[in-house]
């Protein structure tokens, strides 16, 4: 396609988002007029499902739940007035205990405030909390409070914050977020950091806040405790998208960002959403688009390349948004059909240095996500001391247009070699910019898991990994149980089977390995693995 051609594409595809300074390129994704007909009917599809999913309707069957975290940003679209006040009864309680921790109302015990906090989940109630406090931290002015984050379940992570931390754990907040209060890695987090305060002499239940579902264990531990706090998780929203609850907007206000301009964003890029004209329709337009990369079955890889730093963490935040959504054995008639679409990414122009190479020249298993902010920075961008173009006439070129020049040579050397990419600008990047694009690729995960017919809002793959550990660990339990009743060290082969699991061996031997690195009383000798007591 010639120059020309391609700009008129460029104008034709171009879709805009009123009232947000967002538009959505597809001009050099691959499909004709014929492609974009055949997907009326299957479109239209997609947008009942979506009506009915907003009003309401039992959208993961699996559970028996909604799935309501539309609703999280526009409380009017709840389907009942119990929901729609828990919703907004919610926000009020995180703008006032806000409020009080910043005024010194609430306070440590030792200390005139707090001035740190620390979060502690895992997925969805880490990941969303994270990409939003790196993307809006206040450069301009500091934050209210500096923001730490415990998001593992491993040991290495709780000592480097131990360490870090230093004197300030008795002047931080730490907000413990897990639904059901037995996630095991955010426990083991929780225990952790509850024996550090410990040992330092503090009173942890004066810096505890709990963002969990109302009777879980969680919930319970913390009012027998007498934590600060406690905030709802609600079960027709789901952790990968729960960003909009108390899981970010808790952790966003202790911040001191502006949450109000978050759900802002998000609710108006859900109302150009609702439009049914899939190319004025900016999440359908999304969706479509990787059905046509992908032919529907997930075939190419979704590379996202932000050129801005504060998006860095946007590609791990849609890997689980996309990734556990869409990745499905089943689909909804029970078939097989293994669906998915692999979600990677680093940032521009760091990508320019690194994996663009394969992008150009190797494999063709990818479409590219360009997301560009044309705002360079809060405040005047630096300029470059030397201008490369010689002193005589032009401006001086500031770290910004180089950027930007790099976005546009790296997308051109893409289509030269017939590698489609889609690009995302934005005015600027602030608050109500971060919400509408959280909300875009919620809204664009709907509309996809209805063309691929498969649901979106459930995840069997994890909670079949959750078990597995689980027996693993009752594994070590044993295990131990058993090695300390044994006079001489053995064989895994003979551990094995002393345990009455020869088939798992290799579980026995990672597990002896483990505790022979980190147990004193287990000892390894040659290939035998014994007890001292």
């Amino acid at each position: 396609m010639n120059p020309n051609e391609l700009w008129q594409r460029y104008q034709r595809l171009l879709c805009h988002v009123p009232g947000l300074g967002i538009k959505i390129d597809a001009s050099r994704m691959a499909f004709d007029d014929g492609e974009l007909g055949a997907m009326r009917e299957p479109m239209d599809h997609a947008f009942d499902a979506m009506d009915k999913l907003e009003q309401g309707a039992m959208a993961n069957p699996d559970e028996q739940r909604m799935v309501g975290h539309y609703w999280l940003r526009d409380a009017t679209l709840a389907p009942n007035d119990e929901l729609r006040h828990a919703i907004t009864s919610t926000l009020s309680q995180i703008d006032a205990f806000a409020a009080e921790v910043h005024a010194g109302k609430i306070k440590p015990l030792e200390g005139k405030r707090f001035t740190d906090l620390l979060v502690v989940g895992i997925g969805g109630s880490a990941l969303g909390p994270q990409l939003v406090a790196d993307a809006l931290s206040n450069v301009a002015r500091r934050d209210r409070m500096r923001v730490h984050f415990l998001d593992n379940t491993d040991p290495d992570g709780f000592t480097r914050f131990a360490s870090s931390i230093g004197a300030r754990l008795k002047s931080t907040l730490v907000v413990v977020i897990s639904k059901s209060g037995s996630t095991p890695e955010t426990r083991n987090g929780m225990l952790a950091i509850e024996q550090l305060y410990r040992t330092k002499g503090l009173d942890f239940r004066g810096h505890a806040v709990a963002v969990t579902g109302e009777g879980s264990k969680l919930d319970d531990h913390a009012r027998k405790q007498g934590w600060l706090a406690r905030f709802p998780m609600w079960d027709w929203v789901g952790g990968r998208t729960s960003v909009m609850s108390a899981v970010g907007l808790l952790p966003m206000a202790l911040q001191g960002l502006d949450i109000e301009a978050f759900l802002d964003g998000a609710a108006k890029m859900d109302a150009c959403t609702r439009s049914r004209e899939t190319m004025k329709n900016p999440a359908a337009l999304l969706a479509m688009m990787w059905h046509f990369a992908g032919k529907g079955r997930g075939l190419k890889d979704m590379v996202v390349l932000p050129y801005k730093d504060r998006l860095l963490l946007f590609s791990r935040y849609l890997q689980q948004l996309v990734m556990e959504s869409l990745g499905k054995e089943l689909d909804l008639d029970g078939q097989s059909v293994h669906q998915g679409i692999a979600v990677y990414g680093n940032k521009g122009s760091t990508d320019q240095h690194a994996y663009v190479q394969q992008l150009r020249d190797g494999l063709d298993n990818f479409f590219a996500t360009f997301i560009v902010v044309l705002r360079d920075a809060v405040g005047k961008s630096v300029e470059q001391v030397e201008v490369e173009h010689g002193a005589g006439g032009l401006p001086g070129v500031t770290p910004g247009d180089y950027l930007n020049g790099f976005w546009q040579g790296t997308r051109q050397a893409l289509y030269e070699k017939g590698r489609g990419s889609i690009t995302i600008m934005a005015d600027k990047l602030d608050a109500r910019t971060l919400g509408a694009l959280i909300a875009l690729y919620e809204r664009a995960v709907g509309f996809y898991a209805t063309l691929v017919n498969i649901n979106a809002y459930h995840q069997p793959g994890v909670e079949a990994g959750k078990k597995a550990a689980a027996t693993v660990l009752d594994l070590r339990s044993r295990l131990l149980a058993y090695l300390s009743r044994q006079n001489e060290a053995k064989t895994v082969d003979e551990i094995a089977s002393g345990l009455g699991e020869p088939d798992r061996a290799e579980t026995v031997h990672h597990l002896l390995e483990h505790l022979a690195a980190n147990l004193k009383q287990v000892k390894r000798k040659g290939n035998r693995f014994g007890w001292k007591p």
